[in-house]
């Protein structure tokens, strides 16, 4: 019996404010346990919470990039269930009511995810069980971070499909700005539902959720999983319960945490203390006009300077890449050459002594000038790797002033250049007959001659078809009428 995997994904995105999602404390990450809290974390009688305004403007960021409907007038609500690390015993969040419905999501792949809706609501605090001593601490500095809530359709088909989904998402929202994404800080972490269907079948199955899921592999490791056992509860005739279930990365399965709640479960109900969010049309413009270039804009116009795809990829991969090629390209206006220089020269750099592009010793105008030189031919390619070397320690120089102080500039004088060329191969004509054998790995000899006689400057392309000529010649002379 064969079946059709479905998979929806609920997202948090954390989101990049100084402070909570309804008070005046710090969302600083590291910091002291507890450090970070006050009355509305605290939920002490008598506090009131008061929206970030922020985090509004952060959600109309997200809905335009999503293309997802903006819902003018939008309520939180509290949804009551037990969390031993929110004092107050409720989260505020939305739910009938979202701030955001009806978006999709641009997969790598090229293929389109549904979004059913985003909405606000405050992270939980961090519990940190002991099992020697049998007790657990509990840090209360996360609670109240603001999160976005991402839910997709059940539209989803593999678990390849759902990292690509995640990693779509998370460059998405550091190209907005929004968000960090740092799966490994919590800032980006999914709840994954999935379930099973007779292949073809229009009805779905009973779905099981896994809470919390904070890498890309373990994504997939999960979804992996989980079909497995879902696939041998069906062919062997027992039933699927509606679950919530845990990760586990050292078994590499799933477990029981909890029977699966409905939203009756939740008890929603709508906040008193806080106003509905009105949003107006002059907001939305206002974000409009400053929503910064986004992934699918960034890979088009990148494939319109004829980049491969591979290459649009690596370079649309980080907002700080694609930026940086960008300005690079602006100096130099050669899109091909600047891309194999950061792809090849500066990345290998970066990985090598583990730095972030911001922190790159060479800053992207000048690499644009450096690979500008090359194209108008004023450089070798090996001058200017050695440029680049002396740059990545240390030298701050531009590129101009680095060929002009040191005299680097290519030896494009024909006549200069044939003068040596043929001097080299007339004083060679053992190495020439060699060549002329059919061993053309020689030529390599007389390319060498000629840049240790000129110091690398001379123009490599016209010193080949020189060296051709000259040799030809003396062919010719060797050979002697027929």
């Amino acid at each position: 019996m064969e079946f059709d995997v479905v998979i929806g994904l609920e997202t948090h995105v954390q989101l990049r404010t100084k402070s909570k999602v309804f008070t005046y404390s710090s969302t600083a990450f590291g910091d002291d346990p507890n450090s970070n809290v006050d009355p509305i974390t605290l939920g002490l009688p008598g506090a009131l919470p008061l929206v970030n305004e922020q985090v509004i403007t952060y959600a109309i960021m997200l809905g335009l990039a999503t293309r997802s409907e903006i819902r003018r007038y939008s309520r939180f609500a509290r949804k009551h269930y037990f969390y031993p690390d929110l004092p107050k015993g409720y989260q505020i969040s939305q739910y009938d009511e979202p701030i955001l419905e009806h978006g999709s999501l641009t997969l790598k792949s090229g293929r389109s995810i549904g979004i059913t809706r985003i909405h606000i609501e405050e992270d939980a605090g961090k519990n940190i069980h002991d099992l020697g001593s049998r007790s657990s601490l509990i840090d209360l500095n996360r609670a109240g971070v603001p999160l976005l809530e991402v839910v997709s359709e059940p539209e989803i088909t593999s678990a390849e499909e759902a990292s690509d989904y995640l990693r779509s998402l998370r460059r998405l929202v550091r190209y907005l700005g929004i968000s960090d994404g740092n799966m490994e800080e919590g800032s980006l972490r999914a709840d994954v539902n999935i379930s099973l269907k007779p292949k073809g079948s229009s009805k779905l199955g009973i779905r099981n959720e896994i809470k919390n899921v904070n890498s890309f592999r373990y994504v997939e490791q999960a979804i992996a999983s989980e079909i497995s056992r879902q696939r041998e509860i069906y062919l062997s005739g027992g039933t699927i319960y509606q679950e919530t279930r845990l990760f586990d990365a050292n078994s590499g399965t799933t477990r029981v945490l909890r029977g699966k709640e409905d939203a009756a479960d939740y008890r929603y109900m709508t906040d008193p203390d806080l106003m509905p969010v009105v949003i107006t049309e002059a907001m939305i413009e206002e974000q409009k006009r400053s929503l910064p270039d986004l992934p699918d804009a960034c890979e088009e116009w990148l494939t319109d300077l004829g980049l491969s795809t591979y290459d649009v990829a690596q370079l649309t991969e980080e907002k700080a890449f694609y930026y940086y090629f960008k300005d690079a390209y602006a100096q130099s206006q050669n899109a091909k050459l600047t891309a194999n220089w950061i792809l090849s020269e500066l990345f290998a750099v970066l990985k090598n002594d583990n730095l972030d592009i911001a922190d790159s010793p060479i800053d992207a105008k000048r690499l644009g000038e450096l690979v500008a030189l090359i194209d108008q031919k004023v450089i070798s390619g090996k001058i200017a790797k050695n440029l680049f070397e002396m740059m990545i320690k240390g030298e701050k120089s531009s590129p101009k002033e680095l060929v002009k102080k040191l005299g680097l500039e290519v030896i494009t004088d024909e006549s200069q250049l044939r003068e040596i060329c043929s001097r080299i191969v007339n004083d060679n004509l053992d190495q020439v007959k060699t060549y002329l054998s059919g061993r053309d790995r020689v030529f390599g000899f007389f390319v060498g001659g000629v840049m240790k006689e000129t110091k690398g400057k001379a123009d490599p392309n016209l010193v080949n078809d020189l060296l051709l000529s000259e040799i030809g010649k003396v062919k010719d002379r060797l050979e002697g009428p027929e």
